[in-house]
Formats: C-alpha cells, structure tokens, sequence
C-alpha cells in the first residue's frame, strides 16, 4: 500500500514538473494572422480617424451647455479646422432654465473649433412637449440661430404646422416659419 501512495505522488510530481516546464520554459509558438489590405480598402487620407461612441461636451457660457455624441464618427482635418463626420447623431442643448433641447439625426457634420453643427437624414427636434421633423437643420453658434428646413413638420399641444424652414433665434427668443415659395402657404392644423 506504501509503496502505491509513494508511485502516484512521484507520478504527480512529475505531472506538476512538466505542466510546470511546458508553461513557464517553452516558446509559445502562436501563429499572427496579419490581415491582407487590398487596394481598395486602403486608407485614402491617413489622417482621417473613425471613431466609435464619440461624445464632445461644449459649456457655451456660464449657464448654457451643448453636448454632442454619435455611434460612428470620422475625424478629418480642412484647412486645420477638425471636422466630425457623425453617424447617427444625438446633440443635446441645455439653458439657462436646464431646459434639454434634443437633436437627433442618421448623420452630422460637427465644426470642433466653432460648435457649429449640420444636421441631415431623419432629424428630430424635441423641446417640451414639442417635435419638430425634417430632412435637415443647422446650428450657428456664431449668429445663435438654429435654422431648421426641408419638409419641417412641427406638433406640439396646440396642433401641427408644416412649413420649409423655421428659424429660432437663440438670444431674442424669436421663431420665424415660413415657405421658400412666396405662393404657398403654411398649413396649420389645430387640436380641438
């Protein structure tokens, strides 16, 4: 029987030395696989970054914040200005009151030295209990004036507006809706 306890520890032993040998004292051969870049899926600007789940957060002012993110974007540089291109695009801006305007879009082109950003593809303004849809909308930091246009569609607790373009001037509080055609007309609808 002791003869039996002492081969099965001097076989664990051995076991332990080999495990012990092979993990710490051999080369681990693994194989690279390094991927093979055709022509066609070279990178035409190599500075040009892409970027998943970018989020940029710009305080305006003491009392005004905007904030920026998307689910794909391409960082590139014109005349030394970075340029996001933003896919599926979500901006959020908030005043003085913390009041969240939202901004949604399938692409957006965001200027980092200015905050300016352009909008376009399924856009969604939400304000309160008001929405806005369009085909694209622009925010001018510079002037303070979002300019919302093509195929605008508001609704909000009054009824439905449909209209080209609208434009909400950030600092007088003013909006202007309107046709680019001065023979068409706006069409206002209201809950009753």
């Amino acid at each position: 029987m002791k003869k039996v306890i002492k081969l099965v520890l001097f076989l664990l032993i051995i076991i332990i030395f080999y495990i012990f040998y092979k993990v710490y004292f051999t080369n681990n051969k693994q194989s690279k696989v390094e991927p093979e870049i055709t022509q066609e899926e070279e990178i035409t600007n190599p500075e040009n970054n892409l970027i998943k789940n970018l989020k940029y957060e710009v305080k305006l002012d003491n009392q005004n914040q905007y904030i920026i993110s998307s689910d794909l974007s391409e960082i590139n540089y014109e005349t030394g200005i970075e340029m996001v291109r933003m896919q599926k695009a979500t901006a959020i801006l908030i005043n003085q009151k913390n009041i969240p305007l939202i901004v949604t879009s399938e692409l957006a082109i965001y200027n980092n030295s200015n905050y300016n950003t352009k909008f376009s593809q399924n856009v969604r303004v939400e304000y309160l209990d008001n929405t806005i849809k369009s085909d694209k909308m622009d925010f001018d930091f510079n002037k303070n004036l979002i300019t919302i246009y093509e195929n605008v569609e508001y609704e909000g607790i009054q009824g439905k507006v449909i209209a080209d373009t609208i434009k909400i001037d950030l600092l007088k509080k003013k909006v202007e809706i309107y046709m680019d055609n001065n023979n068409d007309n706006v069409e206002i609808t209201t809950k009753e």
